[in-house]
C-alpha cells in the first residue's frame, strides 16, 4: 500500500496533506479510468459557472480543475486555487502557464481562507473534505460559506462509501477515508447554507452537494434531502 499523503506543518493546517504532484495525477487518471476531462466538465457543469465570474477551488491540487474553470468564466471571470501543498501549487502553476490560463493558486488552509468576505460567486471543493478531521471540516464550510458572495454556490464533491468497501486499483494506491452525505448536508447547513441539490456524480463512489447562502432561495429549485 501506498499513501502519498502526511501531516502538514503549516499553520492552520490540520488534516492530512497529499505532496506528490506526480502520483495526484496519476490516481485522478485511474479514478476517472482515463476520463479526466469529462470528470472535470461534469463537475464544473453542476457549479452552473457562467462568464465573468469569480471562482475559488479549494484543495485545488495540480489545478487541472481549476484551469478548466477559467475557460468557462473567460478573461472576464477570475480564478483562484488554495491548496495546502506547494508542491501541488507548483505544478497547478506550470499547467496554468502551459494552458496560457491566468489563474492565481496561493498556499493556504481550507480551513482558513485569506479571502475577504462575499468575494467569490462559486466556491468548489473536490475530494478534499475526506482529508480533514471532523472540527475542520466544519471550519472549512464556514469559511466557505463566508467568501461566498451573496446568490453564490458552493459545490463538495467527495467520496461517500467507507474505506472498506473501496475496491480496484485506486484502493491499492490510496487509503482515503469518505464523508457520509447526511453530515456533508448538515455541516452545509451549519454554516448558513441551504442545499439545492445533492446525488452521485457518477464516477465512482463520489457525491456531490451543490449549496446555496441560505438567506436567500437556491435559483434552482432541487428536492432537499
Amino acid at each position: 500500500m501506498i499513501d502519498a499523503m502526511t501531516p502538514d506543518n503549516k499553520p492552520g493546517t490540520t488534516g492530512l496533506v497529499m505532496h506528490q504532484a506526480a502520483f495526484y495525477d496519476f490516481m485522478v487518471w485511474v479514478m476517472t479510468l482515463g476520463r479526466e476531462r469529462a470528470f472535470r466538465d461534469k463537475i464544473l457543469s453542476l457549479a452552473h459557472l457562467e462568464p465573468g465570474e469569480s471562482v475559488l477551488d479549494v484543495g485545488c491540487g495540480t489545478g487541472s480543475l481549476a484551469i478548466a474553470a477559467k475557460r468557462l468564466v473567460g478573461p472576464a471571470g477570475t480564478v483562484m486555487g488554495i491548496d495546502a501543498s506547494p508542491e501541488m501549487l507548483a505544478r497547478a502553476e506550470k499547467k496554468a502557464a502551459k494552458a496560457g490560463a491566468e489563474v492565481v493558486f496561493k498556499q493556504a488552509a481550507a480551513q482558513a481562507l485569506p479571502f475577504p468576505d462575499a468575494q467569490f460567486d462559486a466556491v468548489l471543493s473536490t475530494v478534499m473534505f475526506h482529508h480533514l478531521p471532523q472540527n475542520a471540516r466544519e471550519q472549512c464550510a464556514q469559511e466557505m460559506r463566508r467568501v461566498l458572495k451573496p446568490g453564490g454556490r458552493v459545490l463538495v464533491v467527495d467520496f461517500t462509501a467507507a474505506r472498506r468497501e473501496q475496491k480496484g486499483l485506486l484502493h491499492g494506491f490510496h487509503r482515503h477515508g469518505h464523508v457520509k452525505l447526511s453530515d456533508l448536508v448538515a455541516m452545509l447547513e451549519a454554516a448558513g447554507l441551504t442545499i439545492a441539490e445533492i446525488g452521485p456524480l457518477g464516477y465512482r463512489k463520489l457525491q456531490f452537494a451543490l449549496a446555496s447562502p441560505s438567506h436567500q432561495r437556491a435559483s434552482r429549485d432541487a428536492p432537499t434531502p
